[in-house]
């Protein structure tokens, strides 16, 4: 493992980026089919096979193309490239903090793909999507400053290889970011907008209106965003890369432990919930961590 994050380390920008534009949708895919399985097993069922996202995604790509009008596929489209463009940044180590400004700029034109079309499945959608954003991107701004402040710098490649253990100094940040990333993971109880169990009260949600082609570029998308986020989780432990790794692997899969035991919770506590617990655990570490420091 240190052997592979030395000769990381040793690539150039552009090769990072390259490696996360081509590794990551392979990654992506592999956990989305570890989720699946996992909860299939954990419902009493055998579940599908880990490539089952993969044939799901060829499948979708092969499907007719079919919209509502132009700016629904435009929207989707800019919504991969900025969170492309966010994981590039951040794989190739550069600023944090622009990462996660791109990354809400991809989540809002995700939004407005929601919007542009006529169906009130796919405005109640975007509308709670809406409410997720402003719920989580507080919590995910707190981290790039705790980082800062411990760091002293916004460079994921400084702070990466930060020699001391960051989750010591922000264990309130991290448990903030844990919570919300029930959210970005979209898992239940804060699956509000995307429903991703089809039986439910908005149908699809937000992706109601989207198909073939459009939704599979949807699903990799959240392949990408969901690498990324995991990645976010590895820098608190990145001073020990097999503890990083095994970190974001258990984080990963408590969300799904999570997913399978809640049900869903409705807007209005999910909104309270994530700024009591941003406020409690993450503004509260930033302010003792400033007085220490």
């Amino acid at each position: 493992m240190n052997g592979i994050y030395e000769v990381y380390l040793s690539l150039s920008i552009p090769e990072r980026m390259l490696a996360f534009l081509v590794l990551v949708p392979i990654v992506g895919g592999f956990l989305a089919g570890v989720d699946r399985k996992l909860s299939a097993r954990l419902q009493g069922r055998y579940g599908p096979p880990l490539r089952q996202p993969f044939f799901d995604v060829m499948k979708l790509f092969q499907k007719e193309r079919i919209v509502v009008n132009k700016f629904q596929n435009f929207s989707i489209v800019l919504f991969f490239l900025f969170t492309l463009f966010s994981g590039a940044l951040f794989f190739a180590g550069a600023d944090l903090l622009l990462t996660v400004f791109s990354l809400a700029l991809a989540g809002t034109f995700f939004v407005l793909g929601g919007f542009a079309v006529g169906s009130p499945y796919s405005h109640v959608g975007a509308e709670r999507e809406l409410i997720q954003m402003v719920a989580y991107e507080p919590m995910v701004i707190l981290v790039a400053v705790g980082m800062y402040q411990v760091t002293g710098s916004f460079k994921v490649a400084e702070i990466v290889q930060y020699q001391k253990p960051l989750i010591l100094y922000l264990p309130g940040v991290f448990a903030g970011f844990l919570y919300i990333l029930t959210i970005k993971f979209r898992k239940s109880p804060f699956d509000l907008s995307l429903s991703h169990h089809t039986h439910q009260e908005i149908v699809r949600g937000i992706t109601t209106e989207f198909s073939g082609p459009t939704l599979a570029l949807i699903e990799i998308t959240h392949w990408y965003e969901n690498v990324l986020l995991l990645g976010m989780v590895y820098l608190f432990f990145g001073f020990n890369p097999w503890l990083a790794l095994g970190a974001s692997v258990a984080t990963y899969l408590f969300e799904i432990l999570i997913d399978m035991n809640y049900s869903r919770f409705k807007w209005q506590l999910v909104f309270a919930s994530s700024w009591i617990f941003t406020a409690v655990s993450g503004v509260s570490n930033i302010i003792v961590l400033s007085l220490i420091k």
